[in-house]
């Protein structure tokens, strides 16, 4: 009874991480609906973030929103890149896209940091900003499914459990261990695609 009680008092995070289960388990298999499962995964774990104080993880659910509906066109190839094809390619992210991701990402890390410390009463602002600017750049790369984006996040799905075991977010742990685990079985599974491609 105790436990259907504490599934009623948080719906919306476990309803957000059976989501996100789904969402990780189809971009692995780079299924367009998964960016159907990322719109809603993301709009539950806005009320949840926001209600636990994780002030630029909510923001970071804004923006997958916006990259659900990106990375759709993307994949459906709505929007023409220099290396689209109908089936759209996973690619290797080149040096110089790494040094440009690189900096953008300490540049996000540093700016939602300052943000966070001087403006919101953010529990983490140093671990909360750094998930965020990572996340920020991974989805970006999934958009773009550069295969390397499945090594950001198995960093990013670390250092995130930990945040969310310290705050006590137990179906919010176990979706990222489960996105770690995910995140090493994508990058196996896209490494196939890639070679294939080649």
């Amino acid at each position: 009874m105790i436990f259907f009680d504490w599934i009623i008092e948080n719906w919306i995070e476990v309803t957000g991480a059976i989501l996100g289960i789904g969402y990780v388990f189809l971009s692995v298999k780079q299924n367009i609906l998964t960016w159907l499962l990322g719109f809603l995964t993301s709009a539950f774990y806005i009320v949840v973030f926001l209600k636990s104080g994780f002030y630029a993880d909510m923001g970071l659910q804004i923006y997958y929103v916006w990259i659900s509906v990106y990375g759709w066109i993307i994949w459906s190839g709505g929007i023409k890149t220099a290396d689209s094809k109908s089936d759209y390619p996973v690619s290797k992210t080149s040096k110089k896209q790494v040094v440009v991701l690189s900096v953008v990402s300490v540049f996000l890390w540093l700016s939602i940091g300052i943000l966070l410390s001087k403006y919101t009463d953010s529990v983490v602002p140093i671990g909360d900003s750094f998930t965020t600017a990572m996340g920020i750049v991974a989805t970006w790369m999934l958009a773009r499914k550069m295969i390397e984006h499945w090594i950001i996040w198995v960093i990013v799905d670390l250092v995130s459990a930990g945040l969310y075991l310290w705050k006590g977010l137990y179906p919010t742990v176990t979706l990222y261990i489960i996105y770690t685990f995910a995140a090493i079985w994508g990058y196996i599974e896209w490494k196939k695609s890639l070679v294939k491609n080649l």
